[in-house]
């Protein structure tokens, strides 16, 4: 039963970082102030499933080698934290390719 939720809570894991992600670049006609709050309030969000599927990871049993282990050194919660620090770039290298478009623009004399 515990292998079960293992990977109920890991699917719910994935799926909840998935929709952070998606809300950070796909949100149209959001500006990215807009996008930068609703991806950082889904991440919080995804943070707390992710956390919680970690303590799942770590709940001792006789067929849990891995019991007992840190949380943060759980599966699901490193993948959290590989997807805070790819969101994170991603995000600041859309936000800056934006903003330099938006100057090229200005340049051509097309204006906003």
């Amino acid at each position: 039963m515990l292998e079960l939720a293992k990977a109920v809570s890991f699917l719910v894991c994935i799926l909840s970082l998935y929709w952070a992600a998606i809300s950070a670049f796909f949100l149209p006609g959001a500006q990215w102030e807009e996008r930068l709050w609703m991806a950082a309030f889904k991440l919080l969000a995804a943070a707390a499933v992710c956390f919680y599927s970690g303590m799942v990871f770590s709940w001792p049993s006789r067929t849990n080698p891995t019991a007992f282990q840190r949380i943060t050194s759980t599966l699901p919660v490193r993948l959290f934290f590989w997807a805070v620090a790819g969101i994170a770039v991603l995000f600041t290298l859309s936000w800056y390719l934006a903003d330099a478009e938006a100057q090229a623009m200005t340049m051509r004399g097309f204006g906003i």
